[in-house]
């Protein structure tokens, strides 16, 4: 009984051994990102399974000046392979004075202007690119106007694009454009007024994201 158990735990040892050292082996992908990704984050870790360790950043990046005052502690020591990243959900909500969220114009105002989030974008990128990853950038996805929670409008979704990919262009910078993905099929993947996904839409956005992963490692 003994030398059965000892048997067992050798076993389980070396089984544990051989998975960490498998696990070291593969490549490393930064997730930086909102709940969005968040939301993602887990059947995407599925299907990279075994083909690499997908970690995402402590809690929610939020917004750009979030994200660029957390930045050195999200990328810790680690040799990064990919980093996937994307702020501009939070930079275009409306807070009030005290920063808390806001459902009117009235009482409130964009947590982060436009031109300073082109900043901040650029800083970011700057700073990711000292790395040595590969960098994919993912566009803010659409949603509803005026959804549930804080004043969102439509229409800034596109136009916060479109100043984070002035700066992608400038840096050259690749783009997971998950805007224009989920827009022809907005209705079928994301919950009813809601800037958030169902399972199901999560699980697509995941499929999406692992493509763009991929591709990245294969270069």
């Amino acid at each position: 009984m003994k030398m059965k158990l000892l048997l067992t735990a050798i076993f389980a040892c070396v089984t544990l051994t051989a998975q960490a050292a498998e696990k070291d082996s593969l490549p490393k992908v930064l997730m930086i990102g909102d709940s969005i990704s968040i939301g993602y984050q887990k059947p995407l870790v599925a299907l990279m399974k075994g083909k690499a360790v997908v970690t995402h950043n402590q809690g929610n990046a939020a917004h750009s000046a979030n994200g660029l005052a957390n930045l050195d502690k999200w990328l810790g020591d680690t040799k990064w392979d990919v980093i996937h990243f994307n702020h501009g959900l939070h930079d275009l909500k409306y807070v009030d004075k005290a920063g808390k969220n806001s459902t009117s114009k009235e009482t409130g105002h964009m947590q982060i202007p436009i031109d300073q989030y082109e900043k901040n974008m650029n800083a970011i990128v700057v700073r990711l690119k000292k790395t040595g990853a590969k960098l994919i950038f993912a566009t803010t996805t659409p949603y509803p106007d005026k959804p549930g929670g804080p004043l969102r409008e439509a229409k800034q979704a596109a136009i916060y694009n479109q100043a984070a990919l002035k700066v992608m262009k400038k840096h050259d910078v690749a783009v997971n454009n998950l805007h224009d993905f989920v827009l022809p099929q907005l209705e079928k993947l994301q919950r009813p007024m809601n800037v958030h996904f169902s399972p199901e839409g999560s699980a697509v956005l995941a499929k999406e994201v692992a493509k763009h992963i991929e591709k990245a490692l294969a270069e």
